[in-house]
């Protein structure tokens, strides 16, 4: 939803005075601020609209002017305190930190005002300034009602004792900045956030010509200029020095060429696409995405970090719509210290999704069983087994009565099967080289029934866009993570020992951890990396689209 400060008393639209009022004499504005308190925390007065959840927002207002008792936060001695001016200019920059500066709206009152205007603009901005602290430290909506089952418990702040701090801080902005999530990648996609920004006040750079079809290099491309310029701002082309001579002819050549070519597949690489240098449909609405797209991207990938507490332990994490996967070796979110994956994640269709969630992994297991789900059981198998009566043999499928690995097989007769359909019997597909998990799955109990496993389908990943799982996360190089994570269980698991378990002729072998690996099942399609490049990807279950809904629609 949208979180707005909506300032009325004072009309308050800037964020910055060059001239300050006279401060009334002390003993006037106590009572001021007083009344003021009363009229937003116990009148519910218009002046201001608590965020949603408010993290405690109103006690900390409280709280905050009993402190001081009732004495102004913000001014001493008929001016703004140092504090309150830098104050001013972070709200009036929140556009920097993924926000809105409309939603912290205030301006220093000035000229000749009363104590009732001191008062007011004392409270409003405190208000402000709790509204802000909020957003950054927890985000401006639950993670809940976005879609992500967070389970761990976010890292609690005491926001009186917050806005006390920066009130009396030497320096507001790191004040601020120790606020915000802790990860590094979090920061790095801030520090991308003003460049885009900025393109995206550039009118025109994505405004491209449609290219023929089957554009090689060395075709003519009427818009071969104003793709090198764009290319050029987004780092992709290496920016050329003052050109002149033939090196302005070449700038200036409607000629799609290798350097072209390369700065695309450059280009391609950082939004997800198969990187062949050409510039074929899928690449050509990517480049003639509104940069104000990319911004919003930005924006809405910040809020879910701020989502996030601090990591106790190395946890995986698994990014949806960019189809990596992070297990981390230690708490900190350095690239050196991290083992990324390919995975293939669920469809995009409603009930094949894969869900945004957390969980901890507790064990492995090497050849599994797969338990047909009901739904895929009887959407997909069924007809197939009815049709065709070697199906169940070919692929090595079974019906069995009972939910342990133990319980009986029994044969496929009409009743059988109707049994099945009905949910009295399930279907397994026994442990081998062709089981749909492969030879090994990374279990953490959740509501979903998903995990992570291996797979016989090693083609797939040859593939740029991976939506092809019924939600579950296929892993492209099981055993490198199996050997990080079986370092948390008994015995020295080697990738010789892990390969020799997932050959064996033992079935359903488990392995548990004594130590949880906690999972968290992400959903961010902006990413800044350590060595600069920013990577957007497709919005493939239109997630980004709900946050922003849920963010006012801006």
């Amino acid at each position: 939803m949208r979180l707005a400060v909506r300032i009325s008393a004072l009309a308050l639209v800037g964020t910055t005075s060059a001239s300050v009022a006279q401060a009334p004499s002390p003993g006037n504005v106590p009572a001021e601020l007083r009344a003021r308190i009363a009229a937003v925390l116990e009148l519910q007065s218009a002046s201001v609209h608590w965020s949603t959840p408010d993290h405690g927002a109103p006690q900390a207002l409280r709280a905050l002017y009993t402190r001081t008792a009732d004495a102004p936060l913000w001014s001493h001695a008929g001016d703004l305190t140092p504090q309150a001016q830098a104050l001013l200019r972070e709200l009036g920059a929140a556009e920097t930190y993924g926000l809105h500066a409309a939603d912290y709206a205030v301006a220093a009152p000035v000229g000749t005002t009363s104590p009732t205007n001191w008062a007011a603009f004392d409270v409003q901005l405190t208000t402000a300034a709790l509204k802000f602290v909020s957003n950054l430290h927890y985000g401006r909506v639950n993670p809940v009602a976005a879609g992500f089952k967070l389970e761990a418990p976010h890292e609690e702040i005491d926001l009186a004792a917050s806005i006390d701090a920066i009130a009396h801080a030497k320096d507001v902005h790191a004040a601020l900045a120790a606020l915000e999530p802790p990860f590094l990648h979090y920061r790095l996609l801030k520090a991308a956030l003003p460049n885009y920004l900025e393109l995206a006040q550039r009118k025109g750079l994505t405004d491209l010509p449609q290219p023929p079809a089957h554009l090689r290099v060395g075709d003519h491309y009427q818009g071969a200029q104003g793709l090198r310029s764009l290319l050029e701002a987004l780092g992709d082309l290496p920016r050329a020095t003052a050109p002149s001579g033939a090196a302005a002819e070449l700038d200036s050549s409607p000629t799609y060429d290798a350097a072209l070519s390369a700065a695309i597949n450059a280009f391609q690489l950082r939004h997800g696409l198969t990187a062949d240098g050409l510039l074929g449909k899928s690449t050509f609405a990517a480049l003639t995405t509104p940069m104000a797209r990319r911004v919003r991207q930005i924006e809405l990938t910040l809020e879910r970090w701020r989502w996030l507490p601090p990591f106790k332990t190395p946890p995986i994490i698994v990014n949806i719509p960019q189809f990596r996967l992070y297990a981390f070796r230690t708490t900190g979110d350095r690239l050196a210290d991290i083992l990324p994956l390919d995975v293939i994640v669920g469809q995009t269709f409603p009930h094949a999704q894969t869900p945004v969630f957390e969980a901890d992994m507790k064990y492995v297991v090497f050849r599994p069983y797969w338990d047909v789900p009901a739904d895929i059981t009887v959407r997909e198998m069924l007809p197939q087994i009815r049709k065709h009566p070697h199906y169940l043999e070919s692929q090595h499928l079974e019906l069995v009565r009972g939910q342990a690995d133990s319980s009986p097989v029994v044969p496929p007769t009409p009743e059988n099967l109707d049994a099945l359909a009905h949910g009295q019997l399930r279907l397994r597909q026994q442990p081998g080289p062709d089981n749909a998990l492969g030879l090994i799955k990374f279990i953490l109990p959740n509501d979903y029934s998903v995990y992570l496993h291996s797979t016989p389908a090693h083609q797939l990943f040859q593939r740029a866009r991976r939506t092809f799982s019924h939600g579950c996360i296929r892993v492209s190089d099981p055993i490198a993570l199996a050997m990080l994570v079986l370092k948390h269980a008994d015995g020295d698991w080697t990738r010789e020992k892990i390969e020799a378990a997932m050959n064996a002729t033992a079935d359903n072998q488990r392995v548990y951890l004594k130590t949880p690996i906690n999972v968290l099942i992400v959903y961010g399609t902006a990413l800044a990396t350590e060595a600069g490049p920013v990577f957007f990807f497709d919005d493939i279950y239109g997630y980004d689209r709900r946050l922003e809904r849920q963010l006012g629609g801006r």
